[in-house]
């Protein structure tokens, strides 16, 4: 994959997404982003996460749009195709996942808006720099022929592979919480599916999908967003290993933090 695209705003905002992405990678050793279990109400404003999710998430939705409607190839077939694959991700990303959140009810907001200034920067990225390379197809790599290209038909395999598991986890998490009764018990030790084998399988599907997207676009633009994805994950995945064992005396010793059988 060539690094210039000949499009000088393009290739700006791909160099200002690899420096971000070198900040997250480094950030991300030091702390964690403060959303979820490690959410803090002591500092700063903070969201309900259901509107702060949602929020965040939005321009993943928006700015791609705008930006693959504004292509010349926006209604080829292999664009039309990568955008169902954004479109089914970000569906589940962007709106189920944010409205189906069963929050404890009378618990203070815990969505810290630095996270949401954050991840609004990233999903615009996110969203522009594939919706506009998509339907610009600055490389000319996306004719009929690359839907049966074998670095696409893996890439989808492992796309897929990796999202059946963010959303298998993400069920489980969720219906550990009555959504009849969901501040009866705020944590519980989730059992089943991926976390057989390590504490934090959503985070190892995530981090599954977006490497199956980088390489099924074959773009620089998922390799990017991949690796943001892992300088936030991967340390909250230790951290989340710690957490568990920390509040659980019987959390099973034989899970892994991210990786089944190694780390």
């Amino acid at each position: 994959m060539d690094w210039y695209t000949g499009n000088a705003t393009y290739d700006t905002v791909l160099a200002i997404a690899f420096a971000f992405a070198a900040f997250v990678l480094v950030g991300g050793l030091f702390a964690q982003s403060p959303y979820g279990r490690f959410a803090s109400t002591k500092v700063g404003f903070n969201l309900n996460p259901k509107l702060g999710w949602w929020l965040m998430e939005l321009p993943a939705t928006v700015v791609f749009a705008v930006f693959y409607l504004s292509g010349p190839d926006r209604f080829e077939p292999t664009p039309l195709v990568l955008a169902c694959i954004w479109l089914l991700h970000y569906g589940n990303r962007g709106w189920f996942f944010p409205l189906s959140i069963r929050q404890v009810p009378g618990k203070r907001s815990s969505f810290n808006v630095s996270v949401l200034a954050a991840g609004v920067f990233v999903t615009s990225l996110h969203g522009y720099l594939n919706g506009a390379f998509f339907s610009h197809d600055y490389k000319n790599q996306y004719g009929v022929d690359w839907l049966t290209d074998p670095r696409f038909l893996l890439g989808v395999v492992v796309y897929l592979c990796g999202f059946g598991l963010l959303v298998r986890s993400e069920a489980i998490v969720r219906n550990l919480r009555d959504k009849n009764a969901p501040g009866s018990t705020e944590y519980r030790i989730p059992y089943g599916g991926g976390f057989r084998f390590v504490s934090s399988p959503a985070y190892l599907g995530e981090l599954i999908a977006w490497a199956g997207f980088a390489l099924l676009s074959w773009s620089l633009a998922g390799v990017v967003i991949f690796l943001i994805t892992a300088g936030n994950l991967v340390p909250r995945a230790f951290a989340t290993d710690r957490w568990y064992r920390e509040k659980f005396a019987d959390y099973p010793p034989e899970r892994k933090a991210l990786i089944p059988y190694v780390i």
